[in-house]
């Protein structure tokens, strides 16, 4: 089996030669090619470049289109602070709807444009024509609270959820709207996967969860299975009091990270659904040994049983020994 196959058994609950290899690299990437990482996430050449290169050295069975969570809100004209060697970040103290009545001038931007969500098109189609019969190549878009916290501010949506609930669904939807848009233009461009990273989900609790942010997950995860392709949710954090939710959108992917334990996340979902994850990225995988490695993965498919993908429970962190991620790679080639 290739990767593409390999992944795509998974998901479908057939046998597969060996457990998928899908961890997230985005610094480790650029660093090994030696790229500092404003370039990577500015050039689609760069990025494709240096994700074919990790997952050929480490035998990956994905390539990836994720750089930083400001590409939509950089269209959209968002206040962005850039760095030669780390991802840029949004400055919350100058949101771009500081202002809520700012949402109603918003209007969605074209994926094609010149900008930086066309930049990640041109990625996946990079990707796709370099490696997309052998490879899953994973397009990526925001969730609805992640996408929400980066245009209004994080604290401050917060406060929305009791102050103003009919602005934060207004803002949801907007969202949404937005990255089905993203997702479509992806696919177009040889996306066979869609990841939706909602990180800020994880800083609500269950009630807030269920009912604001999953109805609007499940709506962005539908249209884009809707295209025919699978979507993953990658939430960070402590998901555990949202997990029985998350395994609700329907995903076909769903990655924990290190603070849920698989076997919580198994009890509470459907014994076919495909969960990733979700060794520790720093005390685990950057300061661990190939030894623990292999020992914490093996525990980790125990706990989630035969619907499981390798990864860590987020990015692999840059100054990862190299042979840390070989062991990865070991185990899941020996299963």
């Amino acid at each position: 089996m290739n990767g593409k196959e390999r992944i795509l058994a998974k998901i479908r609950g057939e046998s597969t030669d060996s457990l998928p290899l899908m961890p997230i690299t985005m610094m480790f990437a650029g660093d090994l090619s030696g790229i500092q990482y404003r370039e990577y996430a500015t050039n689609h050449r760069l990025l494709a470049e240096a994700q074919l290169r990790v997952a050929e050295r480490f035998d990956f069975d994905y390539v990836s289109s994720i750089s930083d969570p400001a590409r939509e809100a950089s269209d959209l004209g968002a206040n962005i602070e850039w760095f030669d060697n780390q991802p840029p970040a949004i400055i919350e103290s100058r949101a771009l709807i500081h202002d809520k009545a700012a949402l109603l001038d918003l209007t969605l931007p074209d994926p094609h444009a010149p900008g930086r969500m066309s930049d990640r098109v041109e990625a996946v189609r990079l990707l796709a024509a370099r490696a997309g019969s052998d490879l899953i190549v994973e397009g990526w878009v925001e969730g609805p609270c992640a996408m929400a916290a980066d245009l209004r501010g994080l604290n401050t949506l917060m406060f929305d959820f009791t102050d103003d609930p009919q602005f934060v669904t207004d803002l949801f939807d907007f969202a949404v709207r937005m990255e089905i848009e993203f997702a479509k233009a992806q696919v177009a461009a040889g996306a066979t996967l869609i990841g939706v990273g909602d990180a800020a989900a994880s800083l609500v609790g269950p009630r807030l969860y269920n009912e604001f942010v999953l109805p609007f997950e499940k709506r962005l995860i539908a249209a884009i299975q809707d295209l025919g392709v699978p979507a993953r949710l990658h939430i960070c954090g402590n998901t555990r009091r949202i997990v029985k939710g998350m395994g609700e959108t329907r995903a076909a992917i769903i990655d924990l990270d290190f603070l849920t334990p698989l076997s919580e996340a198994r009890a509470a979902m459907s014994p076919a659904q495909v969960l990733l994850g979700n060794l520790d990225p720093v005390r685990s995988l950057r300061d661990g040994s190939p030894e623990s490695i292999e020992a914490e993965l093996a525990a980790c498919y125990e706990q989630a049983g035969s619907a499981y993908i390798a990864g860590a429970g987020c990015e692999i962190p840059r100054g990862t020994p190299l042979e840390n991620v070989e062991a990865m790679a070991r185990f899941a080639r020996s299963r």
